[in-house]
């Protein structure tokens, strides 16, 4: 069986602005790895269509080598997208669904042969609060934003974590993995 993984990107005061950040090779490289270790990705309206900015690369690369191989992972991964006002998808190896209905989340993880991530802030809160996340991974950005979107907005229920790994990167970026204690694991 296996993890559901939450996956974000956030600023040091804990807000959700991709264009506050700044990627960079290392940062493009980590998480074409975890795109690749991984079986799919679940999204929201909103992140899908923010990552939707990667599919030109795949057909005209950029060149450098970080951003296309980036391009090239999460074209290929399972893509699900969770909305309820788009028509349709249209990228490669995407699937709509209107609703989260943690049996089928259960499912999902229990014939997935790797990992799946979740990388949309909300859904991110709404599997937490249904506690199916197995494990947070974090990237916190050195900026300071003031505000914006807080990535754990609405969580119903406090969630202790044990740090299991940690890793910087030159540009001050430093990416944390959790997992729930087993006390903040029980249903």
């Amino acid at each position: 069986m296996s993890k559901l993984i939450a996956v974000m990107n956030m600023t040091l005061d804990g807000f959700c602005d991709h264009t506050a950040m700044t990627g960079g090779e290392e940062i493009h490289q980590h998480y074409t790895e975890v795109l690749n270790s991984s079986d799919a990705v679940i999204y929201g309206r909103i992140t899908y269509e923010l990552m939707e900015y990667w599919k030109p690369f795949v057909q005209n690369p950029t060149g450098q080598r970080d951003m296309d191989e980036f391009a090239a992972a999460i074209d290929k991964i399972s893509k699900i997208v969770y909305s309820r006002t788009l028509e349709h998808v249209d990228w490669n190896n995407t699937e709509l669904k209107r609703e989260v209905i943690r049996d089928e989340i259960l499912d999902l993880k229990q014939n997935a042969d790797k990992d799946i991530l979740v990388g949309s802030p909300s859904l991110i809160v709404e599997l937490a609060n249904l506690r199916v996340v197995e494990e947070y991974q974090l990237g916190v950005h050195p900026t300071i934003v003031g505000s914006g979107l807080p990535l754990f907005k609405n969580i119903a229920e406090k969630i202790d974590l044990n740090l299991i790994e940690s890793k910087t990167f030159g540009s001050g970026a430093i990416f944390l993995s959790y997992e729930p204690t087993l006390k903040s694991a029980q249903t």
